[in-house]
């Protein structure tokens, strides 16, 4: 598919140690059948990953290179830092650890363009050995609707393609929900909008990373506790009270959900949240 259609996309990808996986990341961007993107690739640990990228043998001129000028600022820092420098109509982030499907941009790209943003099923996959742990909803052909109800039952990161009027940028201090936090904002503003039920989005459980890290589950509950905080005091620049009040719900959900996770993570049950969740889905009585 020629890249013109929906309008180009800028797809922002934080990189912060990702000298193993970063060429991964931007060789699923090659392999697109959109060809109207460019990719803005965030330095937030100083290295050059121009440089690493070449070395694997990755150069295009839909890519350019940025950074935070800070080391460990964090993917909401990173994310905005590239954000002021992309220059296309829709937004796209994009994990250095993670990848795209091949048609994941012409896909999501149109309607994007034509509802505000649009959204995708996710699978999670180990990344020590690519075995697939679940899928965000049940993986199927056709277009959903994902309103804001529906998206704070889900518990897997999702990774909206964003018109660029309409991203409100990635609150910088959230560290660890931050992506939560910025779709939420985002329905606030548009209500609803258009999903794709194939899994479009690899998301990545790596060992090393921090949602895989020894004390994921304690640095979860304090970002809980924090935009529990922020709702209070500024409501996080969500416009809609009645969101405002769900959101806070659901966070209260999803600490208990983590304080569970914990329990088994403690007791050597699982390594990551998502592991967690696989094995909690599995128990349960079908």
């Amino acid at each position: 598919m020629e890249g013109g259609s929906g309008g180009g996309v800028s797809v922002i990808i934080p990189a912060f140690r990702a000298q193993g996986t970063i060429a991964r990341a931007v060789s699923s961007l090659l392999a697109q059948s959109f060809s109207h993107w460019e990719a803005v690739v965030v330095s937030d640990d100083g290295a050059d990953y121009g440089a690493v990228l070449a070395a694997a043998g990755i150069a295009d001129s839909r890519l350019t290179f940025t950074g935070t000028g800070r080391v460990g600022s964090g993917a909401p820092a990173a994310r905005n830092a590239g954000l002021r420098w992309a220059r296309l109509p829709l937004i796209a982030p994009l994990d250095a650890d993670d990848r795209f499907e091949p048609d994941r941009l012409a896909r999501l790209a149109p309607l994007a363009a034509a509802h505000g943003a649009a959204a995708d099923n996710v699978v999670v996959v180990r990344d020590g050995d690519g075995s697939p742990l679940s899928t965000l909803f049940p993986s199927t052909s056709g277009t959903a609707t994902l309103d804001a109800a529906t998206f704070l039952e889900t518990s897997v990161p999702m990774f909206f393609v964003v018109r660029r009027d309409l991203v409100p940028g990635w609150e910088e201090g959230v560290d660890f929900c931050d992506d939560v936090v910025f779709n939420v904002q985002v329905l606030d503003r548009l209500g609803r909008l258009p999903l794709v039920l194939e899994p479009l989005y690899e998301y990545r459980q790596r060992e090393g990373s921090i949602t895989c890290s020894a004390d994921s589950g304690t640095r979860a509950d304090l970002c809980y506790r924090h935009v529990l905080d922020r709702l209070a005091a500024d409501g996080l620049r969500i416009a809609d009270a009645a969101l405002r009040h769900r959101f806070a719900a659901a966070l209260g959900a999803k600490r208990a959900l983590n304080a569970a996770y914990m329990a088994a993570q403690a007791a050597g049950r699982c390594a990551s949240f998502q592991e967690f969740l696989a094995l909690r889905e599995n128990s349960l009585p079908g």
